[in-house]
């Protein structure tokens, strides 16, 4: 079975690690009686006689078997596996020990992927699968993936270790050695799953037997590193050895040998060392391995994991040894890849080869520490003077507060991983400092090129300010260690952990740091940095969608307090009109201006700030002016925009796939959504936004008596990217209460929407909210081309700076083409390109050579009505559309004077 969630204290035991009670079925569990289960199939009695399992699971698994039954259309397997999939989630929900996951997987003839792909089948109604399950099924596919990445580079490694004529005694020694990191990954690690830390520990395990093992079973590589380091004891030492002093155990690591394996494997010498010295010297030394020249036996090992593999209840990871039919999934044969010519290829072209797992974690690794070489772990000479330039100093208070969460930080790492691995929560902590202060400095720098000033000394005074940096830094390296993974959501059972991992949102748990405060930093991170590579800027945008859609609206959020203040002083945050939701969200609202908006109450009277929300976003009513007015918050009026365009996006993917035949509902579903976030906001408290979502679309089909489930939406939805099982299965009802999406709009919904929801079905109903279009991501804009407004077909996109990783260009690609007027020297390209990349626009003055910004008295954000690009004035067309329209002019007539020569061409042929 798969391991029970894990325990985040420091002094953890090993032997709470198995997911179930009872680790010997045999020995304390009670017989099955098959007289109490005459009713039950025979063949049913069978199985479970086979997989030795107590009367409760019997008992439960056939409860679930009849419901499977009663909900299934169509039979989704044979019989016998859906029970031993039923069989399967009784033991989890029960929590009793009565087979493993590998033999439950031969009792049946199943794969591990075909197994919990028909437990997902069997998943039809929101109460045949628990959350528990779900989440344990999570857990082991994971496992399952990293184990089998992890293999398939064990063997190519041992392919270039291992010389090929050596048999026999090289299977033994592979046997060994995989079953030994096995061992040392499951007494080592807390978090068996950890791909990059796993593979660190299984490198340390190659050097140990490396060092044990016979010169002629090795390559010449490895023969010529070792060479040195096994010379024998000389025949003097050999006599006098009863005499003298007990000799020194030898180093415990070959540095040459260590530093071989990973040039040879792109991984870090530093991390596996630190692995080395502490989880597997520590390993070692409880197996008393420690100092001996001797290979360990193959019997001892594989005994010693056979208690480990017992206790887990998960799969034998020594099958892959045997290519075991449980552990192996289906080969997908490669897409052909068009090619050129040979001909066209230069000589010197190096084919990269296909990304596994385990490479894919190490370039992005090594391309990290690229990135972050020139940076240091202290602020660099520009950010110092950034730092004496403010009113009041920062520097004292940045340096206490890194070390502070750095000690933190390393604690934790270590709980979740395991003890031992603080020196390498060190590690990584060191490059999110660099990361952080390379991304403050970029910062500051542009908003000091923006605005004309340098006393940035209220922001860098601002610890939620930098705390949310330096973890939006260290999530950074996180996932690229990690690879891009989140919890179900961060929590579920009212606020307890999900499991301890290190994925999203572990680190605001880390820094005690709420999701609207880390929220504000992520977009100015991003363009801040423009090293970041695809796959993290999708993490971090996919970070902002899941605060906005559940994290940000936990019990203890400030969100709930802002919203609170907001609306006692004017409507919360309209959507926007179609106009504006047709285009990506572009606006200049940096950190510097979220992290000091709003301004705190205070008795004097506040000028209002300009307003960047539309008119109908204002209070209807008029304000008194004796009454004083506190400045709206740009960081809840950008976050309420975003959350709109999310909502809308995710209605719409939902009622894509099961309305299209009643377009006329989806306008109204998407009034009825929008006005529940916008007024009735406090549904959100410890909710989440898909939960509304599914709950509107289910009202408005019922008031317009079109049939469609509960059920229904819930199937739709599961086919939906980035879901969960656990959002329709466990929503919160009352304090402490959670149950099913249905009892959600049932007792909570429905009743405090009851009104509003029945106006729609009068023939007056309330007017419809306008109907946005698809977003798309403003963090796609740098890479996409953009339309230029106000004209049909002509497109803009930057020019790429080429990188190391940029593919050879084809003949094709080669030919640049320039159609009708140029624009002038290459600096005017440059200038566009830069005005394109730039997300404030500041850069569009310079395209008419016009004088810098002038300088600013306060942070200055986008005024609705101006275009600043060219100086242009409302209505006047932009200076760039003129030109854009001058050369799409131009080139309609070199198309038409082509054609009429093509035609007088054609009347002078004979």
């Amino acid at each position: 079975m798969p391991p029970k969630k894990r325990n985040s204290g420091a002094a953890q035991n090993k032997e709470m690690k198995p997911s179930i009670k009872n680790a010997s079925p045999d020995k304390e569990n009670p017989e099955l009686s098959i007289e109490k289960h005459q009713e039950k199939d025979a063949d049913f009695m069978t199985l479970c006689q086979s997989l030795q399992v107590i009367d409760a699971v019997c008992d439960r698994a056939w409860t679930i078997w009849k419901a499977v039954q009663a909900s299934v259309d169509k039979v989704l397997d044979t019989q016998k596996r859906l029970w031993a999939a039923c069989l399967f989630v009784a033991v989890i929900d029960l929590e009793v020990a009565s087979f493993t996951f590998t033999q439950i997987l031969k009792a049946v003839d199943l794969n591990v992927k075909q197994f919990l792909g028909l437990l997902k089948k069997m998943d039809v109604n929101l109460d045949t699968i628990s959350t528990k399950v779900n989440s344990a099924v999570t857990r082991l596919e994971k496992k399952y993936d990293v184990s089998r990445a992890l293999y398939q580079r064990f063997e190519k490694t041992c392919s270039k270790i291992y010389a090929e004529d050596s048999e026999a005694k090289g299977k033994e020694i592979l046997r060994s050695c995989w079953t030994m990191f096995l061992l040392a990954k499951g007494r080592a690690l807390q978090m068996e799953d950890d791909l990059v830390i796993s593979f660190h520990l299984m490198v340390c395990v190659l050097e140990f037997f490396i060092r044990r093992c016979p010169p002629s079973l090795l390559q010449p590589l490895y023969q010529l590193v070792i060479s040195t380091a096994q010379s024998p004891p000389t025949r003097t030492s050999r006599r006098n050895q009863s005499k003298a002093k007990p000799r020194q155990a030898p180093p415990e690591v070959d540095v040459q040998l260590l530093e071989t394996l990973c040039k040879e494997n792109d991984c870090s010498v530093e991390e596996v060392k630190s692995v080395y010295q502490t989880s597997f010297s520590a390993f070692l030394d409880s197996m008393s391995l420690s100092g001996t020249r001797d290979l360990p036996q193959a019997t001892d090992l594989s005994k010693q994991y056979e208690e480990l593999y017992f206790k887990s209840r998960d799969f034998d990871s020594r099958l892959f040894l045997d290519n075991d039919e449980t552990l192996l999934t289906p080969k997908v044969e490669p897409m052909p890849v068009e090619r050129t010519p040979r001909k066209n290829l230069p000589e010197d072209v190096v084919l990269i080869p296909p990304q596994t797992p385990v490479r894919a974690a190490m370039n992005s690794i090594a391309q990290l520490r690229v990135d972050l070489i020139t940076s240091g772990d202290q602020p660099s000479s520009n950010l110092a003077v950034y730092f004496k330039n403010c009113t009041v100093d920062p520097t004292e208070e940045v340096l206490q507060r890194v070390e502070s969460l750095g000690l933190l930080f390393s604690q934790r790492f270590g709980q979740a991983v395991g003890p031992r691995c603080v020196g390498l929560g060190k590690q990584r902590f060191t490059l999110g400092i660099r990361l952080y202060y390379r991304v403050m400095e970029s910062m500051l720098k542009s908003e000091e090129k923006r605005l004309s000033v340098q006393n940035f000394s209220k922001l860098l005074n601002d610890s939620t300010f930098h705390t949310s940096l330096l973890a939006c830094a260290l999530e950074v390296v996180m996932a690229t260690y990690g690879g891009s993974t989140f919890k179900n959501g961060g929590y579920s059972n009212g606020g307890v952990p999900v499991e301890t991992d290190l994925c999203f949102p572990w680190i605001l748990d880390v820094f005690q740091l709420t999701a609207f405060d880390f929220y504000k930093v992520i977009e100015s991170f991003i363009k801040a940095e423009p090293s970041l590579s695809k796959d993290i800027v999708k993490h971090l945008e996919r970070c902002e969608h899941l605060i906005m859609e559940t994290i940000a609206w936990r019990e203890d959020s400030p969100l709930f307090e802002l919203l609170k203040r907001t609306r006692e002083e004017g409507p919360v945050e309209q959507a926007e009109p179609p106009a504006t939701l047709n285009q990506p969200l572009q606006h200049n609202h940096t950190a510097a201006d979220l992290y000091l908006s709003p301004v705190r109450p205070s008795s004097r009277t506040l000028p209002a700030p300009e307003s960047t929300a539309p008119p109908s976003s204002q209070p209807s009513a008029p304000v008194p002016h004796q009454t004083p007015r506190h400045p709206k918050s740009n960081s809840l009026s950008l976050f309420y925009k975003k959350l709109y365009r999310l909502a809308y996006m995710r209605l719409k993917m939902l009622y894509t796939q099961l309305l299209t035949s009643h377009p006329e509902l989806e306008p109204i579903m998407w009034t009825l959504f929008q006005h529940t976030l916008q007024n009735e906001y406090e549904l959100m408290r410890d909710r989440h936004l898909d939960q509304l979502m599914m709950s509107a679309m289910y009202a408005i089909c019922k008031v317009k008596n079109v049939d469609l489930r509960f059920k229904t939406i819930v199937t739709a939805y599961k086919n939906m990217p980035n879901t969960n099982q656990e959002t329709f299965k466990h929503v919160l009802i009352r304090e402490g209460q959670y149950d099913s999406i249905i009892v959600f709009y049932n007792l909570v919904f429905m009743q405090k929407l009851k009104t509003n929801i029945l106006q729609y079905a009068s023939p007056r109903p309330p007017t419809l909210s306008p109907i946005p279009h698809i977003p798309r991501s403003p963090y796609k804009f740098p890479n996409s081309p953009l339309r230029v407004p106000g004209s049909n077909n002509v497109y803009i996109s930057p020019m790429k700076n080429p990188t190391r990783m940029s593919p050879v260009m084809t003949p094709r690609t080669r030919i640049l083409v320039s159609i009708g007027e140029s624009f002038g020297t290459s600096d005017k390209f440059q200038k566009i390109n830069a005005m394109v990349n730039s997300s404030d626009r500041s850069l569009k003055r310079s395209l008419d050579m016009s004088s810098a910004p002038k300088p600013l008295k306060r942070l200055r954000f986008d005024v609705e009505g101006q275009d600043e690009a060219d100086d242009s004035k409302p209505g006047e067309e932009s200076r760039l559309i003129q030109k854009l329209a001058e050369i799409g002019s131009t080139r309609t007539r070199m198309q038409e004077q082509k054609m009429k020569d093509d035609a007088e061409s054609e009347k002078d042929k004979p």
